[in-house]
């Protein structure tokens, strides 16, 4: 039986990095590539109903070993890494940590350091898998995956665990808000789901932000600079002008908790044409509704400013707050909170801050909370994850299976 070490090490190989400028689903051929071997190694596992569809979503069922009618559960991840930093040539470094600094690159001198990730402190004396100073690891989400995978591996040798029938599911281009857009909820057939999306172990998330996008687009008229006045628009600066108009304070880097904020994400152009792309988060739906509001008035204020249209907005809501579908649910929360303590884990419950399938599911008609993987610093060439923390989420797995058939 492959450990969970192992599958990781082998996934995160694959660069299956999504594309929010892509018009296709999934954005990028090389989820579907990903995609290809996962579905070989379901069919090694054995599973039953098999399908990769049109969209590069991919489903899966482990039958029950019960009688007795039980609730169908799912476990979903996704596919995708982040598209905004490297996740290309991924070459994970193994390291049994005893303190201090892990030298990532000595050559380019980029050091995983505990003075500025005090994190670190609590796995000394664990293995710990980190990146090679180049790149994002990948945690986010391959490690779900491999938990998944080595659960469903686990139940499958140990006949004796009696459990119900078992939905898996992998999705595509959760990193840029679609992952749960062409998801088969009643085709899947499952009363309840957990995505095992989050973060360091014991996380257990019901609570996720109101989300919306926006790309606010600014259009100039380039002219000669020496003969300008009264007649160049400069994209460029119109552009500078917006992007300090929003709440210096506001941002991902001054909020926590159950804040909200604005995030620019990204500001290029020229004279002639500019962009901003932004994400604005809140988990209170009228502070969300508010947020959205002080975006379309920053826009009519510069189209009253400067020459009719010259700025252009579109935004579009990408999820809301989970919570709003799984109050009245608690007790498939409940039921993963058992399973937490009877495997030895403390749960953690915290709001979610960032994307998450489970949000889009959740108000298609699959509850669905989230499971930690154990990883810390996604996203970037700081990621880690130790590697007791993702045998403990198989752990959870297997007992929120065994637990749901009683």
């Amino acid at each position: 039986m492959k450990t969970v070490m192992d599958r990781f090490l082998n996934y995160v190989t694959y660069d299956t990095k999504s594309n929010p400028e892509s018009l296709t689903t999934p954005s990028t051929e090389s989820q579907l590539l990903f995609g290809d071997i996962l579905i070989e190694e379901l069919h090694e596992l054995g599973l039953t109903e098999i399908e990769k569809d049109e969209n590069g979503y991919i489903y899966a069922t482990l039958p029950g070993n019960v009688e007795h009618d039980v609730p169908v559960i799912a476990f979903i991840s996704h596919m995708d890494t982040s598209p905004d930093f490297s996740g290309t040539n991924v070459n994970p470094q193994v390291v049994d940590y005893a303190g201090g600094d892990i030298v990532l690159n000595k050559e380019k001198n980029i050091v995983l350091s505990p003075t500025d990730f005090p994190s670190l402190n609590q796995y000394v004396g664990q293995t710990l898998i980190t990146t090679d100073g180049t790149t994002l690891l990948g945690a986010d989400d391959k490690a779900g995956i491999a938990e998944i995978m080595t659960a469903i591996d686990y139940l499958k040798q140990h006949p004796e665990i009696k459990h119900g029938c078992i939905k898996v599911a992998f999705t595509p281009d959760e990193e840029i808000g679609r992952g749960a857009d062409h998801f088969q909820v009643e085709k899947f057939g499952a009363n309840f789901a957990y995505t095992v999306d989050g973060g360091i172990l014991g996380e257990l998330q019901y609570e996720s932000f109101n989300a919306a996008g926006a790309k606010i687009t600014v259009h100039g008229k380039s002219v000669h600079p020496g003969d300008a006045k009264n007649k160049m628009i400069n994209a460029g600066l119109i552009a500078t002008e917006i992007a300090s108009m929003f709440p210096r304070l506001e941002t991902p880097q001054h909020t926590e908790h159950y804040e909200g904020f604005y995030h620019l994400t990204d500001i290029s152009g020229h004279c002639e044409e500019a962009y901003l792309n932004l994400i604005i988060r809140d988990f209170d739906t009228e502070r969300f509704n508010s947020r959205k509001q002080f975006v379309e008035d920053l826009v009519k204020e510069f189209n009253q400013k400067y020459p009719s249209n010259t700025v252009e907005l579109d935004m579009r809501d990408q999820y809301y707050n989970m919570r709003l579908q799984i109050e009245d649910k608690m007790h498939i929360v409940e039921l993963a909170k058992q399973a937490f303590v009877e495997v030895g884990v403390e749960p953690l419950i915290i709001p979610v801050r960032g994307g998450t399938d489970g949000s889009k599911l959740s108000f298609m008609g699959l509850p669905t909370p989230n499971l930690f993987t154990g990883g810390h610093n996604f996203h970037g060439k700081f990621e880690y994850i130790p590697v007791p923390s993702m045998e403990k989420a198989v752990s959870v797995i297997v007992k929120i299976a065994e637990l749901a058939a009683k």
